[in-house]
């Protein structure tokens, strides 16, 4: 069986955390959303039903909760550690698509939310 691409992802994963440039923000902290999706390959997983032939998303959640714990000035270094993560423990790993929001932003907006999406291939060259 030949997949042309397949996609691992976590849809709308919530989490309170610590992050913000301003003062408050790291004291009191903000709800935020996280959708990530990964590519690789599941073609072996199609065939065996082991899930030791795909890539196991509660691993993936494992790391974004891990790296979402970790206080930081700017979503953006969070989704990069995030990414960064990813690549170094599954190498398998081709390209990651990572959004992040900020659901309760500090600008006097009424909103649904602020943030960044990424978009990272995997540089297996190293």
């Amino acid at each position: 069986m030949e997949t042309i691409s397949s996609y691992i992802y976590l849809d709308g994963l919530r989490f309170h955390a610590y992050h913000g440039v301003l003062p408050q923000e790291r004291l009191t902290g903000n709800d935020y959303i996280v959708d990530c999706r990964c590519k690789y390959d599941i073609t072996k997983a199609l065939l065996s039903d082991d899930v030791n032939d795909t890539l196991n998303y509660a691993e993936v959640f494992k790391v974004i909760a891990e790296e979402m714990d970790v206080p930081s000035k700017l979503i953006e270094r969070v989704c990069g550690r995030i990414a960064t993560r990813l690549f170094d423990q599954f190498p398998a790993i081709d390209a990651i698509d990572l959004k992040m929001s900020k659901v309760t932003p500090p600008m006097g907006a009424d909103c649904n939310g602020a943030g960044v999406e990424i978009h990272l291939n995997n540089n297996k060259t190293k």
